[in-house]
């Protein structure tokens, strides 16, 4: 194996572009938190048994075809444990994986390795999962809408599965209430599609201001009350069709259209059908919050004492 080389750090992670990176901040709690959850009350009682002169050389291995994500926080999760394990990675969030393929080598004393094993584990398979499932979709949109992800996110992990979605070639929908102000039905009772966009534009002007809409109707209500983005929800693609031409008419006579994003009962096997719609966007919360882990091994090398 290659001589490795030692990262700089807990968050100094292996990705040279930031586009794929999860704040540090956020990076350092879902980890500490995950450790903490491993760890308490009374440590890795196993790996106490471990000779504490023991050391190994490990490697990262894909099992599955997939894209890698989550690897700074697999970085993370070995130093918070010894920061004296040294990671060489030969892969980079983002990059397609083969099984077989050489993700990245890992060596330091044993026992912390072994502690931290399951965490780097469970954050690489599940972050990769993402970004898998991610670059599918995108691969079957081919270019014909972007691929959006949702709210739709594990409790405390949305900084990260956001980072994955990115990392599969996807983009992010707000991510928190904070973003943007995005009116559903329920938003809209007693009041009205103009009255609410207009209130929104008054109160927040540097905001986008996005609609859900049924119809057609609908979509013509927030063309002439200003709307920003437009939602159009659990439409057939020959719905959204119809509502595309509407807002691109509605563009030639008076210079602008709203973003429009197609959501709702939308699955893999459908997407051709809503990406070559005309539509800008196209979101599902599956991306997220159904996406089977990539089976990624970490191997033993080789050890002595």
């Amino acid at each position: 194996m290659d001589e490795h080389t030692p990262t700089s750090g807990p968050i100094g992670g292996p990705s040279a572009d930031a586009l794929f990176a999860a704040p540090a901040h956020e990076v350092r709690a879902a980890v500490g938190r995950a450790l903490a959850e491993d760890l308490t009350p009374l440590g890795d009682l196993t790996a106490s048994l471990v000779a504490p002169d023991a050391v190994a050389v490990r490697a990262l291995v894909a099992c599955r075809s997939g894209v890698l994500a989550g690897s700074v926080c697999a970085t993370e999760a070995f130093l918070q444990v010894e920061p004296t394990i040294r990671l060489g990675w030969r892969k980079t969030d983002g990059d397609r994986l083969e099984p077989g393929d050489l993700i990245a080598a890992i060596s330091g004393p044993l026992a912390p390795l072994l502690t931290a094993e399951r965490t780097a584990l469970n954050f690489l398979g599940h972050l990769s999962g993402i970004a898998t499932m991610v670059a599918r979709w995108v691969e079957v949109a081919d270019g014909g809408a972007v691929v959006w992800d949702t709210r739709k996110t594990t409790p405390g992990l949305r900084a990260l599965e956001k980072a994955a979605v990115r990392a599969g070639g996807g983009a992010n929908h707000r991510a928190n209430l904070s973003d943007w102000i995005m009116l559903k039905d329920n938003h809209l009772t007693g009041t009205d599609i103009a009255v609410a966009v207009k209130s929104a534009h008054s109160r927040w002007p540097g905001r986008t201001v996005h609609v859900e809409c049924d119809d057609l109707e609908q979509v013509r209500e927030c063309l002439r009350a200003g709307a920003d983005a437009i939602l159009l929800d659990d439409m057939t693609p020959a719905e959204v069709r119809t509502c595309v031409a509407e807002a691109d008419s509605w563009k030639a006579e008076h210079g602008r259209r709203p973003l429009l994003e197609a959501s709702g009962g939308i699955t893999l096997d459908i997407l051709a059908d809503y990406a070559t719609t005309g539509v800008d966007c196209i979101s599902s919360g599956a991306l997220t919050n159904a996406s089977p882990a990539l089976d990624i091994g970490l191997d033993l090398e080789g050890s002595d004492r």
